[in-house]
């Protein structure tokens, strides 16, 4: 899996690829709002899943029925493909 860090054009590029998602305090930021919070519940659980599976976790939290993402590969200093890769994970998640 590669961890290219992304800086410039090339995060620009990145982040215009992914939907939803924006640049906040140097990291990929999205917020998800589902139907209630089973749902929301159910999103965090599968997306736990794939986090632990990459060996990369997001920063999150969770009030009711809305999910805020944070990502960035912390040892990179910065978001790499690690993280853009996983923000397309979570939102093929969401999505279901």
């Amino acid at each position: 899996m590669s961890r290219t860090l992304l800086e410039g054009d090339a995060l620009d590029d990145a982040v215009a690829s992914l939907d939803g998602w924006s640049l906040r305090d140097g990291k990929l930021h999205k917020e998800y709002v589902f139907e209630d919070f089973v749902e929301a519940f159910a999103f965090m659980s599968g997306a736990a899943l794939c986090a632990e599976r990459k060996n990369h976790h997001p920063e999150w939290f969770n009030v009711y029925r809305t999910v805020r993402v944070d990502l960035s590969t912390h040892d990179a200093g910065g978001i790499t493909t690690w993280d853009v890769e996983l923000a397309k994970e979570f939102d093929a998640l969401a999505a279901r």
